[in-house]
C-alpha cells in the first residue's frame, strides 16, 4: 500500500504545507487511508463520516493521486459547482497536480441550448415578464464558455426562462441541429471523455448506466475509480431516475414544440393544427376524469373506473392520430422528425405504464394543473450491482449518514452492495460541549389533534433562550403552514417560510438577518450548511416516519411483508433514523459553533424504538428542563 495520499495530509504532507490553517484531523487520516486501500484493492468501501470528518478532501485526495480515470458523484448541482469550482483547484494546488484535467459535467437541461434560444427570440415568449430574463440569457450566452446556465447572474433555478431556452432529450435535435458543432453539451461532453476526472450528479450518472444497460454509446468516460458521495441519496435517485413518468406537461409541450416547427415548414402548420386541438382536449378530459380521486395513489384500481378508462382510451387514440399526421411531415425538417419520435415515445410510455407486472409500482398524482403517470421499480440493488459488476472499478460510497448505529445493513440492501468493506467514523466535533439536546413534555403523541400547537408552544421558550437564529424543521407542509400562521405573531424575529421565496434566498437573508427562524419541511433537512451562530438551534417535531399512503412506500412494505420480513424494522425504522441524522446534521458545523437541538415527539420515551434513534445521534447533554436550555446560552457572549 503507498499511503501517498496519507502522507498528503499528515503532519508534514502538502497540505500542511500549502495550504493555510490546514491541520491534520485523525478521522480523515483513517477514512483516506480506507479509501487508498479500495482503489488499489480494486473493492467497495461504503463510508460514513460525521460532519467535519473533511471526506471531501479524503476522497479527492487518493483519487488524483492513483492516476486513474475519476467519477465523482454528489446529490446536486450545488455541491458539484463546490466541488469543481472550490475544492478540487485546491487539492490540485497542494499536491502540484495542475496537469490533471477536470471537467465538470451536467445534464443536458442545465446547458443553454443555442437552437432553442434562437427560435424563442424569433417567436417570443407567452408571458411578459419573461422579457427581461430572455434579455439577459441573450446578452450572456455569446460570450459563455460553458453555457452553464449557473453562470448566468441573477437568474435563478427557477426562472420561467429555462424551458424556452434549454432542451431535454425529448425536443433535442442530436446531431441534426444547426447548432451541433456549437452545442454547449457537445463540448462539456467531450471535455468529460478526455478528463482524468470528471464531477457529476447521481441523475446523471444513471442515465448513463441506463445507456449501457441497453447497449448504446456512454455520456460518461469510462472510469476505474466511481466516488459517490451524499450516498444516502442513491436509492431513492435510482428509484426515480429508473421509473418511467408521463405527464400532462410533456405531452402539452409535444402538441406546442410541433406547431412551432410546422410553422417553419410550408404547408405543415394547418396539417398539425388540424390535431393538435383534439389532443389538448383529450388530454385535460383525462385530467378532469381524474379529478374526483385522492391527489397520490395507485393507478390501476382508477383506471378500472369506467369514465377514467374512456378519457384514457381517447387520450390514447388523440396520440395515435397525432403520429400519423406527423409520419408524412417528419422528413420535411428535423424539429418535426423529433417531434413525431416524441409522440412515439409517449404512447410506449403510456403502455408501459398502464399495463401490468411484477417488480413495479404503477401510481399517479395530480397537481393544480396536470398530472403525472409512474411505473416506478419496487428495487434498484439488481440495476445497481449489474452495472458496478460490468465496471471493474473501485467503488466508494460516503456520506455523514448511512449506518443506524454501526449497522450498514440497510444502505447494502438498498443499493445491492453487500460484499463491500466498511468504515464508520463519528465527528471530530466536541457534542458534549458544543450542543445539547433538549427533549421537552409533550402532553399528546403525535397523530393527536393539537399536537403541532403542543410543539409550537413547547418550542417558543427555545426561541426567546435563543434569540432566534433557528431552523424549525417539519415532517409535514401542513404542519409547516400552521407553523408559520403560530408564530406570526408571537415572534419578535424575522421568519422565513420555505416556499416564500427560493431556497437559496430564504437561506441568504436568514443568514443576513442574524436573529431568524427559519421554518422548513424536507429540503431543508440535508444540504444546507450555515456555520457560526446565525443558526444555534433546531427544532424537529416528529421523527421523520415516512407518510403512509405513498403508493411506492406502501407498495415496498408490502413486498417486504410478502417476504417474510418486518417492514418496520427492516425499511421504516432505519429510514426514518438517517433521515433524523442529517436532520439533527444541521446543527453543529464547525469546532466552534454551539447549539441547542429540540426533539420534541414523546415517542422518544413512550417507544422501545425510541433508544435507537437516541443512540444514532453524537453523544451530548441531554435536558428535559428549560431551565438547563437558557443556561446553555446565557454561556454565550
Amino acid at each position: 500500500m503507498t499511503m501517498r495520499a496519507y502522507q498528503a495530509l499528515s503532519d508534514d504532507g502538502a497540505f500542511a504545507k500549502n495550504i493555510e490553517g490546514f491541520r491534520p484531523r485523525v478521522a480523515q487520516l483513517e477514512l483516506t487511508q480506507a479509501i487508498e486501500h479500495a482503489i488499489e484493492a480494486g473493492g467497495e468501501l461504503i463510508a460514513e463520516a460525521g460532519t467535519g470528518t473533511g471526506k471531501t478532501f479524503a476522497y479527492l485526495v487518493p483519487a488524483l493521486l492513483s492516476g486513474k480515470k475519476t467519477i465523482i458523484s454528489t446529490g446536486t448541482k450545488a455541491l458539484q459547482d463546490q466541488l469543481f469550482h472550490r475544492d478540487l483547484p485546491q487539492v490540485r494546488r497542494a499536491l502540484g497536480l495542475g496537469d490533471k484535467k477536470l471537467a465538470l459535467l451536467k445534464g443536458r437541461a442545465n446547458y443553454v441550448c443555442l437552437h432553442r434560444l434562437e427560435r424563442t427570440l424569433k417567436e417570443g415568449v407567452p408571458q411578459r415578464e419573461l422579457l427581461n430574463e430572455l434579455a439577459r440569457v441573450r446578452e450572456w450566452a455569446p460570450k459563455s464558455k460553458s453555457g452553464d446556465r449557473a453562470e448566468i447572474p441573477g437568474l435563478s433555478e427557477d426562472a420561467g426562462i429555462w424551458p424556452f431556452v434549454t432542451s431535454n432529450a425529448e425536443n433535442c435535435l442530436g446531431a441534426e441541429c444547426p447548432f451541433w458543432e456549437d452545442c454547449y453539451v457537445v463540448k462539456a461532453r467531450r471535455k468529460a471523455q478526455a478528463a482524468d476526472l470528471v464531477v457529476v450528479n447521481h441523475h446523471l450518472l444513471f442515465s448513463d448506466m441506463a445507456i449501457k444497460r441497453e447497449g448504446f454509446g456512454e455520456v460518461l468516460p469510462g472510469a476505474q475509480i466511481y466516488v459517490l458521495d451524499e450516498a444516502h441519496q442513491l436509492a431513492e435517485s435510482a428509484s426515480t431516475f429508473f421509473s418511467t413518468t408521463l405527464s400532462y406537461r410533456q405531452i402539452m409541450d409535444l402538441s406546442r414544440d410541433a406547431i412551432a416547427e410546422a410553422a417553419l415548414v410550408a404547408g405543415a402548420l394547418t396539417v398539425v393544427r388540424e390535431h393538435s386541438p383534439a389532443l389538448e382536449k383529450a388530454l385535460k378530459d383525462f385530467r378532469l376524469s381524474l379529478q374526483p380521486y385522492a391527489a397520490k395513489a395507485p393507478l390501476l384500481p382508477v383506471l378500472a373506473e369506467a369514465e377514467v378508462a374512456n378519457t384514457l382510451a381517447v387520450l390514447s387514440d388523440q396520440l395515435v392520430n397525432f403520429a400519423k399526421a406527423l409520419e408524412p411531415l417528419a422528413e420535411s425538417s428535423e424539429g418535426l422528425a423529433s417531434a413525431l419520435a416524441r409522440t412515439q415515445d409517449v404512447l410506449n410510455r403510456l403502455l408501459h405504464i398502464c399495463g401490468e407486472g411484477a417488480d413495479v409500482v404503477r401510481w399517479y398524482e395530480l397537481f393544480s394543473v396536470g398530472f403525472a403517470l409512474h411505473a416506478t421499480p419496487l428495487d434498484v440493488a439488481e440495476p445497481l450491482q449489474q452495472f458496478r459488476n460490468q465496471t471493474q472499478a473501485s467503488w466508494i460510497y460516503t456520506s455523514a449518514t448511512l449506518a443506524v448505529g454501526n449497522d450498514f445493513n440497510h444502505f447494502k440492501h438498498e443499493v445491492g452492495a453487500f460484499d463491500a468493506q466498511t468504515i464508520c467514523l463519528d465527528s471530530p466535533f466536541d457534542y458534549a460541549e458544543q450542543a445539547l439536546l433538549y427533549r421537552p413534555s409533550i402532553p399528546c403523541e403525535p397523530n393527536a389533534e393539537g399536537y403541532t400547537e403542543a410543539v409550537l408552544q413547547a418550542s417558543l421558550p427555545v426561541l426567546m433562550a435563543s434569540r432566534g437564529r433557528a431552523f424549525v424543521l417539519f415532517t409535514s407542509h401542513r404542519a409547516l403552514k400552521e407553523a408559520a400562521l403560530w408564530y406570526a405573531d408571537k415572534l419578535p424575529f424575522p421568519l422565513f417560510v420555505q416556499g416564500s421565496a427560493p431556497r437559496s434566498q430564504l437561506l441568504a437573508a436568514f443568514q443576513k438577518s442574524g436573529n431568524g427562524v427559519l421554518l422548513g419541511a424536507a429540503s431543508f433537512w440535508e444540504g444546507v450548511d450555515v456555520p457560526g451562530d446565525a443558526l444555534s438551534c433546531v427544532i424537529i417535531d416528529k421523527l421523520p416516519f415516512k407518510q403512509i399512503g405513498d403508493p411506492v412506500l406502501e407498495a415496498k412494505l408490502e413486498d417486504i411483508r410478502n417476504r417474510g420480513g418486518n417492514p418496520f424494522a427492516h425499511y421504516q425504522l432505519p429510514q426514518a433514523v438517517l433521515t433524523l441524522k442529517q436532520g439533527v446534521g444541521r446543527l453543529i458545523r464547525t469546532v466552534s459553533d454551539r447549539g441547542v437541538l429540540m426533539l420534541a415527539d414523546p415517542r422518544l420515551r413512550s417507544k422501545a424504538y425510541g433508544r435507537t434513534f437516541i443512540n444514532a445521534l453524537p453523544a451530548m447533554q441531554q435536558s428535559s428542563d428549560i431551565a438547563d436550555v437558557q443556561r446553555f446560552f446565557g454561556q454565550q457572549s
